[in-house]
């Protein structure tokens, strides 16, 4: 089998989306910061189209998340959990941000018992 039968296409557009949505992008935005037509991106995000690895390197540079994960999935799990919290915060109430993270850290400090 090569790489190509190997790779889930629709699982990898599926990423990009994900990793699109959470960076609040819209296909248009990425289209242009990748310099790729909108209508490529959706293509990719449907699993349509097989993009080549400068694609993906484009992609994955302007998301800010691996060619790694891109292609393979949660390879990073605990960067992406980070990413995801810090996007769903950055609008948020900064003294209720600073409890919520003390919280999580206390949390965090005590798992095991938990």
């Amino acid at each position: 089998m090569s790489l190509e039968q190997a790779l889930d296409y629709i699982a990898i557009g599926d990423r990009i989306r994900k990793h699109r949505e959470l960076s609040r992008m819209t296909q248009e935005q990425l289209s242009e910061s990748c310099s790729l037509s909108t209508g490529y991106i959706g293509h990719l995000e449907r699993g349509t189209r097989s993009p080549s690895l400068e694609t993906l390197a484009k992609i994955s540079q302007v998301l800010h998340v691996s060619l790694d994960n891109l292609v393979f999935g949660e390879a990073e799990i605990s960067n992406n959990m980070i990413k995801i919290l810090a996007l769903t915060l950055e609008d948020k109430n900064p003294e209720k941000v600073k409890v919520f993270l003390k919280t999580v850290c206390a949390l965090a400090d005590n798992i095991d018992e938990i």
